[in-house]
């Protein structure tokens, strides 16, 4: 070991904190703040992540050679500072909510990070400290679009709310090289336009995202001439400014102002009150938008380019109805997407940039493979620790082989049991592909709304995603590409779907919900798309399995796959959290690695708290 360079990457204090370590180039682990936290989104210093990781390599602090930020804390500054000058007097509000935080925090990010580590790790001395680097924040998201991609050589698109300055940037990729090409500066940002609509149509920002993805199908884009005629000068390249004026996130501290809600006729919907068609229309419409901007950009990246590779990062990246779209304009041939697309992937962007740009090393393609491992990057707990917490909570399960497993789970599975699966490393990013998921029968009509209701918590309309085996995609689905990250929506094959009776399709909003679209009705959404997970045996090997007796059992390669948590909540990442969750709803089945616990033998479940008090709403 003594020969190997370790570096960490660090991504917080903005939101999703997260940690990465690589060993001589390689992933050897990542995860996010909040699995470990229990706090959603946690923007705190990772280190919980930092340690498991740590642990993951079997290394001390002192073997770390670089820790690297995920960008640059004077930049920001700067930003911050101008743009509280572009807006006095009425920037005030948030510039002095802002600045003790900067003055105290950021700016001294050197200090503040040295005094995070120790406490983090208490036996590292101050000459034991690794060498700190600071990334630029879009430079971390290209690192981590292109560096772990399959590609020799891509054009990179980084589309989120705001780094230092760009908002959206592009780059090309080729060896271990990334070159800067363009971007669009602060405030012009189609991550903070999508937010602004997020709030105004009473959803979380930075995490309402989805909601508002969700629930486009659900309504007409009848805003988007507004959008176009008012808020926004969209040029045919795909560039594009913000008219300011109706937006409050420069000078306030929300996203919309007075004239936002002037245009759209009244202020924004109360957060769980009632939607109706204004919020779907609006959803509808501002969808619309933010996919004719991926679109022309990504026309634009691939003129200038000439490549048919495309790599995405960027919160906007998880906007997979976008990708799908861009992918079926098939100017690019191939695209990947890095799962971890949001500020959580700037701590493997920020490692990697370490070892390609810093230390100036080549990079290895493993022909056509990508360097994630299937996200598969957080901590693992074998059966002996797991049957250990289950005998300390008296909680009575039967342990299996594999084979009886998997055909176990299928036959529970058929018979529209909901159950929890928890197997192996734990998912970097925000899904669970499969080890850390809630699965059903995507053939039954009612599950999407039994799921919804009876285990998430959560508005009825969220749709569900579905794992397919990787050799059976073009049967389901008109695609015929990877999708391991579940990020690309594409169409349900024709021959699949259902016609949708003449009363229903005037029936207007959420109404719609429950008439089945296709022979995978719980995963197939209004629109007959579907947010598509392909399955590898290579990653994923029992999951593989599962979905194969599945197959066996019923003819349909397909399951339901959500992410194990309840509305609020990040997803589990221990056997304590999984059995909690699983008490805490009505799931009926919980399987941990080779142990099988079925809902009716458990004892009562008693909590000191509702856990609806205890998870802040997203």
């Amino acid at each position: 070991m003594g020969h190997s360079i370790h570096i960490l990457g660090i991504s917080a204090f903005y939101h999703d904190s997260a940690a990465c370590l690589i060993r001589d180039g390689e992933i050897i682990a990542a995860a996010q703040e909040e699995r470990f936290s229990r706090i959603k989104h946690d923007r705190d210093f990772p280190s919980l992540a930092a340690r498991y990781c740590l642990a993951a390599g079997g290394i001390r602090p002192a073997d770390l050679k670089y820790m690297v930020f995920y960008d640059k804390p004077l930049l920001k500054f700067e930003r911050i500072i101008e743009t509280y000058l572009t807006y006095a007097p009425r920037g005030l509000r948030s510039f002095v909510t802002a600045m003790p935080v900067w003055m105290k925090e950021k700016l001294f990010l050197r200090t503040l990070l040295r005094r995070e580590m120790q406490a983090a790790f208490p036996a590292l001395s101050a000459q034991e400290l690794p060498l700190f680097l600071f990334t630029e924040h879009h430079e971390s998201h290209a690192a981590s679009a292109f560096y772990p991609s399959p590609f020799t050589e891509a054009a990179i698109l980084c589309l989120d709310g705001v780094g230092e300055w760009a908002t959206t940037s592009a780059w090309l990729g080729s060896g271990n090289d990334l070159t800067p090409l363009w971007d669009i500066p602060f405030p012009h940002s189609l991550g903070l336009l999508y937010s602004a609509f997020t709030y105004y149509t009473g959803f979380k920002v930075n995490s309402g995202e989805y909601k508002l993805m969700g629930l486009a199908p659900y309504g007409s884009p009848r805003y988007v001439d507004q959008i176009y005629g008012h808020l926004m000068d969209i040029k045919p390249d795909g560039t594009f400014r913000l008219n300011m004026a109706y937006f409050n996130y420069c000078q306030g501290l929300t996203m919309t102002g007075a004239k936002f809600a002037e245009l759209f006729g009244g202020p924004p919907r109360r957060p769980e009150s009632e939607l109706t068609r204004k919020e779907m229309d609006l959803a509808c419409s501002i969808q619309a938008v933010t996919e004719e901007v991926m679109l022309r950009l990504s026309r634009t990246l691939h003129r200038e380019t000439g490549l048919d590779a495309l790599c995405l990062a960027g919160g906007v990246a998880l906007n997979c109805v976008g990708n799908g779209r861009i992918l079926r304009d098939g100017a690019f041939k191939k695209i990947w997407i890095q799962p971890a697309a949001g500020d959580a992937g700037g701590a493997v962007g920020a490692a990697l940039a370490g070892w390609h740009l810093y230390e100036e090393q080549p990079r290895q393609v493993r022909g056509g493979i990508d360097a994630m491992q299937g996200a598969y990057l957080g901590p693992a707990y074998n059966n002996e620790e797991i049957e250990r917490f289950l005998w300390n909570r008296q909680a009575p399960y039967q342990r299996l082989d594999e084979a009886a497993l998997v055909e176990l789970v299928a036959t529970e599975l058929a018979a529209g049991k909901v159950v929890g699966w928890f197997q192996g490393r734990m998912e970097f990013g925000p899904r669970a592909l499969g080890n850390r998921s809630i699965l059903g029968d995507a053939r039954d009509p009612g599950m999407q709304e039994v799921m919804n209701r009876k285990i998430k918590y959560r508005e009825s309309f969220r749709p569900f995603a579905p794992s397919v085996l990787c050799e059976r995609v073009t049967e389901y689905f008109a695609m015929d590409t990877e999708s391991p990250y579940m990020l690309l929506a594409v169409p349900v094959r024709e021959e699949r779907r259902l016609p949708v009776s003449a009363e229903m399709a005037d029936e207007k909003g959420t109404g719609r919900i429950n008439q089945p679209r296709s022979d995978i009705p719980a995963v197939t959404h209004l629109d007959y798309s579907a947010r598509v997970q392909t399955v590898h045996p290579e990653t994923n090997p029992r999951y593989s399995a599962l979905l194969k007796a599945f197959e066996a059992l019923t003819g349909c390669a397909v399951l339901v796959n959500s992410s194990f948590n309840v509305r609020g909540e990040p997803i589990v990442c221990t056997p304590e959290d999984a059995y909690r969750c699983f008490m805490r709803t009505e799931m009926d089945v919980l399987i941990l690695e080779n142990c099988v616990l079925d809902k009716k033998q458990q004892p009562d479940w008693s909590d000191d708290t509702d856990w609806r008090e205890e998870f802040e709403l997203d």
